[in-house]
């Protein structure tokens, strides 16, 4: 063999080479891929947070309405307001005129704790309090809201 012949079959690249090599990424283009990955999520992550914990106060509120209207609908039943949630469910002895359930399961707050209940209540002393105890599930801090509230 003729040492040209050598040479350029040394250096020669095929054709399916170059052309992984041009598909394939760089250590510099994988880091810069990934540090904006990073900035991206470090700006969206906090803001997510904030939703989703707006998303349970929206449905603690929610459910709180729902568990309203079965409350007052069995006033409008009963004549009165009645001693637990529990009565919403299955009738009380001194119901005479229960048309439910009023519920079909009593829910609990997006936190999972069981709504509070209280009739008379100290905020509404002619019908009744209900309330979540929120995120820290102690009843009487900042974070509870309830009928009374405008949270």
């Amino acid at each position: 063999m003729s040492p040209l012949h050598c040479n350029r079959s040394s250096t020669h690249v095929s054709p399916a080479a170059r052309r992984l090599r041009r598909r394939a990424f760089t250590l510099v283009e994988m880091l810069l891929v990934i540090t904006i990955i990073g900035i991206l999520a470090a700006l969206v992550v906090p803001k997510m947070m904030g939703r989703s914990e707006q998303a349970r106060q929206a449905a603690a509120r929610a459910d709180i309405a729902a568990i309203k209207t079965s409350l007052d609908s069995f006033e409008v039943d009963n004549g009165y307001y009645p001693k637990s949630l529990q009565d919403l469910i299955q009738p009380p002895r001194d119901a005479r005129n229960w048309h439910g359930p009023y519920l079909d399961k009593l829910p609990q707050d997006p936190w999972g704790f069981d709504y509070l209940y209280a009739q008379p209540g100290r905020h509404n002393a002619t019908s009744y309090d209900l309330s979540s105890v929120g995120p820290d599930g102690k009843a009487g801090t900042d974070d509870d809201f309830g009928n009374w509230t405008s949270k």
